[in-house]
Formats: structure tokens, sequence, C-alpha cells
């Protein structure tokens, strides 16, 4: 019994070292359907969900060396969320089923070493998607280059508006 309990930890310990987060929910009150259903949101945001025994999240937790906060969000009837890249789809899809179905209740995480609560990754599922977010700091980093392009060719431009004025009195 005791290796078995062991490779639960150890399987479970591969999957949170390879995800660079882990939300932590409470799913008392969910229906099988809507289990189905949240699964298969999540998996469409690249996201699992799935339910453990407090003290296996516990031991593969200590074993990452995640804070001790995470252990005080290991009590009642838990689910575990990781993913592969992208804690800011898995969050939204996680409040919006709760807004739809006012079930999990997220009770906090772990991003990338760090304890966050419920409110902080509330806050990540306000947040634009990656893809939104690597597109705006394109533009802000774009916009001095396309700032200093336009100082650098104004000297240019205003002389040749003055040739061109000139030759048209001419």
């Amino acid at each position: 019994m005791k290796s078995e309990k062991q490779f639960i930890i150890d399987a479970l310990l591969e999957r949170i070292n390879g995800s660079p987060f882990l939300l932590v929910a409470d799913f008392t009150g969910m229906t099988v359907p809507q289990f189905s259903e949240l699964r298969t949101r999540l998996r469409a945001a690249g996201s699992e969900f799935h339910v453990e025994k407090n003290t296996f999240v516990r031991r593969a937790a200590e074993s990452a060396s995640f804070p001790e906060e995470v252990s005080s969000l290991l009590t009642g009837q838990t689910a575990i969320v990781t993913g592969e890249s992208d804690v800011c789809a898995a969050a939204k899809t996680l409040k919006a089923f709760h807004k739809e179905f006012k079930r999990p209740i997220l009770k906090g995480g772990v991003l990338d070493g760090a304890a966050l609560d419920a409110a902080q990754v509330e806050a990540l599922a306000d947040l634009p998607s990656k893809e939104v977010l690597q597109a705006q700091l394109l533009g802000v980093l774009q916009t001095p280059a396309r700032q200093l392009v336009t100082v650098l060719n104004e000297p240019l431009a205003s002389l040749a508006r003055v040739l061109q004025a000139k030759a048209d009195q001419g």
C-alpha cells in the first residue's frame, strides 16, 4: 500500500513540476456533468483539473519546495489545476465557470514558486491573454524607435518643403 501511495505522490509531483502554476479550488457541491464541462473548458485553455487527496498534494508540494501557505489551502474537498503555460487562461476559465455555476470556489495557488491568495488568482483572471500582453509589449517597444525615425527625418523633410516652396516661387 505504501508503494502505491508513493507512486501517486510521484505522479502528482511530476505534474506539479511540469506546470508553472498550481491553482487550488474547493469543488464541494459540483455535479458530474459540471466536472466534465469544467475539465473540457480547462483543457481548451491548456490546463487540467484533478481531484487529489489533500495529504498527497501536501507531500508533493513539500517535495516541490512550495511555500508553506499552500498547506493551509488543502482543506475540505480540494481539486488542483495545473497547466502548460498560461495561468491567466486557467484563472479566467475558473472565474467564468464560478460565475455561471457558483462552483468551484478558488482558494489560491502558486505561480512560479510564489503563493497566491484567491484575490490574486482573480486578478490574474482579469488580465488580458498572454498573446494580447505580448502584442502590447511589442507596441510599447516599437514606439520609441518610430518616434526616433520621425525626429531624424523631420529636418530633411523641412528642408525639402523649403526647397519646394522656393522652387514654386521661382
